[in-house]
């Protein structure tokens, strides 16, 4: 019979079944971790669809330097030096690892890791798995793992069962989660919890994330009153297939990094580096649409290489009508990555005690302004350990203690709003159709001020009521506070960089400087 929630109190608990939280819950196994996922385990994660690759140096001409210092010059200045220098160290160590678990990554014919290089990598050190389908193939691997340990009764799993809120005590600490279940809402009471639930890329119009991925993670934090940091800055990928499906598929840098070229109707060249960092290719193919092109990716110019080195893309364009080995592919860039994310510590501690964050959903300091092509599995691998250690030693001094005096705390929020409410339920986790339009126009490739200040006076109205909303009004409230030009965050009326700064803030701290605005504007009026 499975275990109520009642009887699984006080267990550390893992949110998110991507690979970030597949590894965490391995690594806590001993301690008995609830694993809780919203959907079907491992479905519906960007780690699955993850077609780049792992980022590692473990080529003969490759050093764990090189690694740091091209993650540091893709990072725009806001890199946390430490972190990236100790994540670089530990990847290959976590490709080793994904091998132990089973993981089979493509190899050359003398044995060797087939390595491949994309953007702003100085060497080959992409290790693949499948060609283009990497992520599928190393949550397979992770996924088994912990089904196993869950058949020795040493991970339980809750699929279907989405986190709504965070409970927290007196002090302000992590006292539980509410649960919206198949059979209604319930309560897990626990002092440790872990999100893993991945990025935000949803809450545009044009992304390659999967439909869930709307930043539940981020406003379950938010509403705890957890800090964030640099959420302005969201990755637009170069190449997703331009073709009328939401999400829309990636055309992985892989794909350019075999020599496929960005062209218009003409064939003229439309980036000056194919292979330069994500945000400066994005920026040149959203400049050539602006001008009113279509750019295309020449897949014809690799011949029969294109199907066996990338199937998955192959596959979608051709589940499109497009024959990629004799038509080049229509592409345009598409939110993809989160660099901004739960401000956490090294050890994934965010400002809430008790409250951790590892993946996509935490700012760790490894991406900064803009993530390294293949850094995020690696954050993954290696931070969930990182993660899992300082969990299982706040477990092991806690003991059995159970939390206290748990509360709904959602900074402000109008107490009718309970998440315990089955309506309120629906409510916040609907999509909002008319947020992502107004994110999308206004926090997209390029930003401006008239923008952005709409979209914030926009979103303010109803945020509370919805996560989409909630977490695009902090999206687009950053944003309009970064006055500069700098990796992921371009501002056409503020080409330039100004000193580097994070913009770290909270939900109570936004929703009190947009009062106090309002305030100014109702005197001077």
């Amino acid at each position: 019979m499975p275990a109520t929630l009642a009887q699984l109190s006080g267990r550390p608990v893992v949110v998110g079944s991507g690979l970030a939280g597949l590894l965490t819950a391995l690594d806590l196994a001993p301690y008995s971790p609830v694993l809780i996922t919203a959907t079907e385990l491992g479905t519906d994660c960007a780690s699955d669809w993850a077609q780049g690759g792992l980022a590692a140096a473990v080529g003969t001409d490759d050093d764990v330097r090189l690694h740091a210092q091209d993650t540091l010059a893709a990072g725009a200045g806001l890199c946390d030096e430490y972190v990236v220098r100790a994540v670089t160290a530990q990847a290959p160590a976590a490709v080793q690892r994904l091998i132990d678990l089973g993981a089979q990554l493509d190899r050359r014919s003398d044995g060797t890791l087939a390595l491949g290089r994309e953007g702003a990598h100085h060497r080959d050190r992409i290790v693949h798995a499948a060609g283009d389908g990497t992520g599928h193939e190393l949550t397979r691997a992770a996924l088994a793992a912990v089904h196993r340990e869950a058949d020795r009764g040493r991970i339980t799993l809750l699929a279907h069962h989405r986190a709504v809120r965070l409970l927290t005590g007196p002090e302000g600490a992590i006292a539980g989660l509410v649960l919206h279940t198949p059979e209604g809402s319930g309560r897990l009471l626990t002092p440790h919890v872990v999100l893993a639930t991945g990025g935000a890329g949803s809450l545009y119009r044009y992304t390659t994330n999967p439909r869930g991925a709307r930043g539940g993670g981020l406003a379950l934090g938010l509403r705890a009153g957890a800090a964030v940091r640099d959420l302005e800055f969201v990755q637009f990928h170069p190449t997703a297939l331009d073709v009328d499906l939401d999400p829309m598929p990636l055309v992985s840098e892989a794909v350019r990094g075999h020599g496929a070229r960005l062209i218009d109707e003409r064939g003229g060249f439309v980036a000056d580096d194919d292979l330069a960092a994500r945000d400066v290719v994005a920026r040149q193919v959203w400049a050539a649409i602006e001008r009113g092109c279509r750019v295309h990716l020449d897949t014809p110019s690799l011949g029969p290489d294109m199907a066996t080195l990338f199937p998955t893309v192959t596959a979608a364009a051709r589940d499109a009508g497009i024959d990629p080995l004799r038509q080049p592919l229509p592409v345009r860039p598409a939110a993809h990555y989160h660099m901004g994310g739960l401000l956490v510590d090294r050890r994934g501690r965010t400002t809430v005690p008790g409250l951790w964050a590892v993946g996509e959903v935490a700012s760790t300091g490894l991406h900064g302004g803009n993530r390294l092509a293949s850094n995020s599995l690696v954050e993954a691998a290696v931070c969930s350990r990182w993660v899992a250690t300082d969990v299982a030693a706040e477990v092991a001094a806690a003991g059995a203690v159970a939390p206290g005096g748990p509360t709904d705390r959602s900074d402000g929020a109008d107490r009718a709003d309970r998440a315990d409410d089955d309506a309120a339920v629906q409510t916040a986790l609907t999509p909002d159709p008319r947020a992502r339009f107004i994110l999308t126009e206004a926090a997209g490739v390029l930003r401006d001020h008239r923008g952005l200040t709409v979209a914030v006076h926009e979103l303010r109205e109803g945020a509370l009521a919805n996560d989409a909303r909630l977490v695009s009004l902090v999206l687009a409230w950053s944003a309009l506070h970064r006055t500069e030009s700098r990796g992921g965050h371009t501002r056409t009326d503020h080409p330039d960089r100004r000193p580097a700064r994070h913009t770290v803030t909270t939900l109570s701290g936004v929703l009190q400087a947009l009062h106090e605005s309002h305030d100014i504007r109702e005197r001077s009026a």
